[in-house]
């Protein structure tokens, strides 16, 4: 991948940068609550939009976190699972959440497995998942002593000032960059592309293998599953909290606005099913951090 080549990637930080539609809460709930059907699983069927390949997430091989958190509640709803795949990037919530089955009043699917708390273009139950940005880096004698973000910035300048950064646009590796006076040493990728093919964890499977870049920044999920799958030729460095810049996010399922039936149903198996999902995520080395209202062990840390 060169400077500027189109990929897409999970950034829960704006919604353009998720890949949907551009629409502003208020177009949205303007269609109105009232004029959207109930669902409620009546037919015992769960229906997923998802994208077709955004792993670790999911794919249309089922081979995803998305996809097992979907499975394990199908089986726990007793329901028969179905998907709507489409790239997750601009018109996905309305090719997909809002569209109508051809010829049927029944939308094409009743739930987002992963979008941001509080995203506009749909209703959002309560989180099922808290991570961060991480860095990845091939495992080599000059870079053998970072530990922690900060111990980049204590490499010797001739190596610090050598390094290429890959980092996606609209993420805050680009913040964090700009204020250690780094950014001109970052290769770019856009966040959206028009090629479905691509995938972000091409950034650690070809350029990082290649030496194209020394070091990327990426959502902690995808960081972590494609460093594994790298074995142990890269290392995963979190990105703690960070004042004036924010790395991590939280995770919701997303429904339509007026269903609110059927998001009291999914907010309830969230809630009695934490344990289930972690143990989920945590087979894919998602890097997890506590939800931001749980009590911590040491208040006085304040870290996550």
């Amino acid at each position: 991948m060169r400077h500027g080549n189109r990929m897409h990637v999970y950034v829960p930080l704006v919604a353009a940068a998720l890949g949907y539609a551009a629409l502003s809460f208020s177009a949205v709930r303007a269609q109105g609550e009232a004029a959207l059907p109930n669902n409620d699983g009546a037919d015992g069927v769960l229906r997923v939009c998802a994208d077709p390949n955004n792993m670790p997430l999911s794919n249309d091989k089922g081979e995803g976190y998305e996809n097992r958190i979907a499975s394990q509640m199908a089986s726990d709803f007793g329901y028969k699972l179905e998907y709507t795949y489409f790239p997750q990037r601009m018109g996905f919530v309305r090719h997909t959440l809002r569209e109508k089955a051809p010829d049927t009043d029944r939308y094409k699917c009743d739930l987002i497995i992963g979008v941001p708390k509080g995203y506009d273009l749909t209703s959002t139950t309560q989180p099922y998942l808290r991570s961060t940005y991480a860095m990845v880096f091939t495992k080599r004698p000059e870079l053998a002593s970072i530990n922690t973000p900060d111990d980049l910035l204590k490499l010797p300048p001739d190596e610090l000032h050598k390094l290429r950064f890959g980092i996606f646009t609209q993420t805050p590796a680009v913040d964090w960059l700009l204020s250690h006076n780094l950014i001109d040493q970052a290769v770019s990728y856009r966040v959206q592309s028009g090629d479905p093919q691509d995938y972000p964890g091409q950034m650690i499977e070809k350029d990082l293998r290649a030496g194209n870049v020394d070091v990327v920044f990426l959502w902690g999920p995808i960081a972590g599953y494609f460093a594994r799958r790298s074995g142990d030729t890269v290392k995963l460095v979190p990105f703690p909290s960070t004042p004036g810049i924010r790395f991590d996010y939280t995770i919701s399922m997303g429904v339509r606005y007026g269903e609110k039936a059927w998001k009291d149903k999914i907010d309830q198996w969230i809630g009695a099913n934490h344990d289930k999902i972690d143990n989920i995520l945590a087979s894919y080395q998602v890097p997890l951090l506590k939800p931001v209202d749980a009590p911590s062990a040491k208040p006085a840390d304040g870290a996550p």
